[in-house]
């Protein structure tokens, strides 16, 4: 048996092409997952990377050898549950598109460990400006690389004008979700919500 910096193996490890740096994704993943696991044990403030790769099983060179610290580590994990790389939804209208959005993003939002997570970085963002402007600027762009695909499909179909994908545009699709999801933290969504949402929104677009 032999090791190397994401844990044991069970074969001769294989020459690494010259200057190339191969990481097994297997590996990657089980990284990413115990980040959630200890976010959600034991908050951020106290998340080591020592911690991370215990619950790994795999040695602290595996983590540094994906990101520099924990801050970037955590942001990886922002930007999943930002839905960031998300593709556009093609329903062919600006509600349907929005309401395809909506339920991606509230499962994300609602997800047991994400619930935990994001109020434990807010609160760290509070105090520390580095993880304040890092979450804003993840947080912001996965949510608004989608939203303007929206925004510019229903350009092109006539549904909105062509100058409503400014910031306001941006914040009415953006918001209301974060705030009862993120803000007031309602355990549960009341039926027909995210299609209610869906359709405000979208007359709130046109009107603009």
């Amino acid at each position: 048996m032999t090791t190397n910096a994401d844990g044991p193996q069970t074969r001769p490890r294989r020459r690494t092409p010259a200057g190339a740096a191969v990481l097994r994704e297997d590996v990657t993943e089980a990284i990413r997952a115990a980040v959630f696991e200890e976010l959600a044990s034991v908050g951020y403030a106290r998340m080591s990377i020592e911690g991370i790769a215990r619950r790994a099983g795999v040695g602290k060179t595996a983590v540094y050898r994906r990101w520099r610290s924990k801050l970037h580590l955590v942001l990886d994990v922002v930007s999943a549950i930002a839905v960031q790389g998300l593709p556009a939804p093609k329903t062919g209208s600006l509600e349907g598109d929005l309401r395809v959005l909506y339920e991606v993003t509230s499962r994300a939002l609602r997800h047991p460990v994400a619930s935990q997570i994001i109020p434990d970085l807010q609160a760290e963002a509070a105090r520390n400006p580095d993880i304040a402007e890092a979450m804003q600027k993840t947080l912001r762009e996965g949510q608004e690389g989608v939203a303007v695909k929206i925004l510019a499909a229903a350009a092109r179909r006539g549904e909105i004008s062509a100058g409503a994908t400014d910031e306001l545009a941006l914040d009415i699709i953006s918001g209301p979700l974060y705030w009862r999801s993120v803000v007031i933290r309602s355990p549960k969504l009341p039926k027909g919500y995210l299609g209610a949402l869906a359709r405000a929104t979208a007359g709130a677009l046109k009107a603009l």
